[in-house]
């Protein structure tokens, strides 16, 4: 079942579970209030196979996302989630976390824990705030100095030429400030084929030269000392292999797709979560003579009980397709040339059991979650096929 398909599913699931009609209703449908509890469940479980997870991540109070995370985030998403420009991001899944060493040196380890072995690597960096040189160093000498990047490979060594392997170096003004960026991605690799490699990154500042920069000349911001929007942070760009083949946002193979069947309830409230318009709520007479059209269909993580893990966006119109797909078929409609073909021959009635075409989404975007995991590391992950762009028959 397609992603937007599935949430249309989950919304009358959980308006089935939640809703409130008569009690002679109550007593013939629903045996128990438990069990209505159960479906809400279900629809939530299912929601969350949708998003990629097994359960919702804790809630850890009010935390702010790295500033560089919520940018790409602006960058690849408008308001309401919906990506721009699929080629935008490189892959499906970008993740921000936070050194758990602290130390006094310019050493890092960063665990990588929560990223499944299954899931491609394409690029790694190392987000490092430079701070002004104190106002008590003489760094008069020098204008630039040599960073380096080293991936530990003994905690031992590191001071020796066996006990590292150099991953990035480059020049740096010295008096510059803000953030420097370094591809860290052959350490990163290494680390997630075989775990015990994760020994950690160790930078060094060098003169031109090659001596030992004064610490008070180059600095640069610590998770000790220094205020959390500037803590040293390693980008993971990666694939998880859910991403659409085709990008081109058309469906493709949905002839057989039907949306899922209503249950005929009376005045069937929305659902916690999902708001529909209110004439896609209408189940009466007029909804045969409703043309195939796209209706909203508002996705609310707040009301879902997920705004304490989700940071943006707040929600968002998943869309759904409803009416009727009537001979003849327009060109308004969108039909395919199978969904004509079907529907001259339910028309003539050449061949019998053969029904009208299906109002179903001809047109699929994606959707941008920007979300804290389980380990309070910031996931910008991106969703094929959540948005109904268009709807046709088919």
């Amino acid at each position: 079942m397609l992603p937007v398909a599935m949430i249309t599913a989950i919304a009358t699931l959980v308006s089935m579970a939640t809703a409130r009609p008569p009690l002679n209703y109550l007593e013939s449908h629903f045996s128990t209030e438990n069990e209505s509890e159960e479906v809400r469940s279900v629809a939530i479980k299912r929601l969350l196979e949708v998003f990629g997870m097994e359960d919702a991540p804790l809630l850890r109070g009010d935390k702010q996302p790295p500033q560089y995370m919520v940018d790409l985030y602006n960058t690849v998403a408008d308001v309401d989630g919906v990506t721009k420009d699929p080629y935008i991001l490189e892959g499906n899944t970008v993740r921000s976390f936070f050194d758990k060493l602290h130390s006094e040196q310019i050493e890092f380890l960063f665990n990588l824990s929560m990223v499944a072995r299954s899931e491609k690597v394409l690029t790694a960096e190392l987000h490092l705030f430079k701070l002004r040189p104190q106002a008590s160093a003489t760094f008069n000498r020098y204008h630039f100095c040599q960073v380096s990047v080293y991936q530990l490979l003994n905690s031992s060594k590191m001071n020796i030429t066996q006990g590292k392997k150099l991953l990035s170096s480059r020049l740096i003004p010295v008096h510059s400030t803000g953030w420097e960026v370094f591809t860290i991605t052959q350490a990163v690799r290494s680390w997630m084929a075989v775990e015990g490699n994760n020994m950690g990154l160790l930078v060094t500042v060098q003169t031109l030269g090659g001596s030992q920069m004064d610490k008070k000349v180059v600095r640069f911001s610590s998770g000790r000392n220094h205020h959390k929007s500037k803590q040293p942070m390693l980008v993971l760009f990666t694939d998880d292999g859910r991403r659409s083949a085709a990008l081109d946002n058309t469906v493709k193979g949905i002839t057989h797709y039907r949306t899922p069947t209503v249950p005929d309830l009376p005045n069937l409230p929305n659902a916690p979560g999902f708001h529909r318009s209110a004439r896609s709520l209408d189940y009466d007479e007029d909804v045969e003579k409703m043309t195939c059209q796209r209706l909203p269909l508002y996705v609310d993580f707040e009301e879902i009980g997920w705004s304490g893990w989700i940071v943006s966006p707040r929600g968002y119109n998943a869309y759904h397709c409803k009416g009727s797909c009537p001979f003849p078929l327009g060109q308004n409609m969108r039909p395919t040339n199978h969904a004509t073909v079907q529907s001259i021959i339910n028309a003539l009635k050449l061949t019998k059991g053969i029904e009208t075409p299906c109002c179903v989404p001809d047109k699929l975007f994606s959707i941008n979650l920007l979300y804290f995991d389980d380990d309070e590391n910031v996931v910008l992950k991106q969703y094929d096929d959540m948005v109904a762009g268009s709807c046709g028959c088919h």
